[in-house]
């Protein structure tokens, strides 16, 4: 049940839930070192399991809060700008990998042996093959994310609704599991992480890429819960926009990944 307010601001009452994700956050970083030192996994479990409970308790009272009238028009403005901050930093983040792509692309690091420069071979990738088909699929996503958003802001429709997030779902589970093959068929081919230059820069971006797009899927997939049991309206719907922007972001760094990555990057290879 919603409660009366007197002011179009959110007071918040103490949480334990900052501190949590903090702790669990050095856990697992610090068991990620420790893993990598191949002292012992554990940590970085127990941290990682942290920062997921944290995820979920802090998301559900958030989610309570929009019920009881917390979320006024001048709290939801500050979540939207929250919101975009954290999508200029995750730009900034792929723009580290772009800027090697780029790097190695036009001044490329020259392996020599002896006094001959010998080219690695690197198997060649068909750009309108398998990722051709993956770039199909996102965009089509992209449409039926903004056929949902449409059919929530403009009716309150959401027989479409959920449909539409039913088909984002199901789309966005279809490129992974394309893009797990893909990998399959590299590493078959030779392919590895850290041999080549060009082989760290593929499998960073794209894996990240990939990541994005699974944390996107299970975001989007809350979104359909919550849409099946009738959260979103016409007016309050933040979750669910943040969750669209985000995808829309994915797409855009895919399609730059698949003219940079794929065409660019792979012309010529062999």
């Amino acid at each position: 049940m919603a409660h009366a307010k007197n002011h179009d601001y959110h007071i918040l009452h103490p949480s334990v839930w900052p501190l949590l994700g903090a702790l669990s956050g050095f856990l697992m970083l610090a068991g990620a070192v420790l893993w990598m030192h191949s002292i012992t996994p554990y940590l970085f479990w127990i941290g990682f399991m942290g920062v997921l409970y944290t995820m979920y308790g802090w998301w559900a009272e958030v989610v309570h809060e929009s019920h009881i009238g917390d979320h006024t028009a001048v709290v939801r403005i500050g979540l939207r700008y929250g919101f975009i901050l954290f999508i200029m930093s995750e730009v900034m983040f792929f723009a580290a990998w772009f800027w090697s792509v780029f790097k190695h692309l036009i001044y490329p690091m020259q392996e020599y042996i002896g006094s001959a420069y010998e080219k690695p071979y690197i198997y060649p990738v068909n750009a309108f093959d398998l990722p051709l088909i993956n770039t199909v699929i996102l965009l089509l996503s992209g449409c039926t994310v903004t056929w949902a958003h449409h059919a929530l802001v403009h009716g309150n429709n959401r027989r479409d609704l959920v449909a539409g997030l039913a088909l984002t779902v199901v789309l966005g589970i279809a490129f992974t599991g394309l893009q797990a093959y893909e990998y399959q068929h590299l590493l078959h081919e030779g392919w590895k992480f850290g041999d080549d230059i060009f082989y760290s820069n593929f499998f960073m971006a794209t894996g990240f890429h990939g990541l994005h797009v699974i944390i996107g899927t299970i975001f989007l997939t809350v979104c359909l819960i919550r849409a099946m049991r009738g959260d979103f309206t016409s007016e309050q719907h933040v979750g669910f926009e943040a969750a669209a922007w985000y995808w829309h972001f994915v797409d855009v760094v895919w399609l730059f990944l698949f003219f940079v990555v794929y065409i660019w990057g792979t012309a010529g290879l062999g």
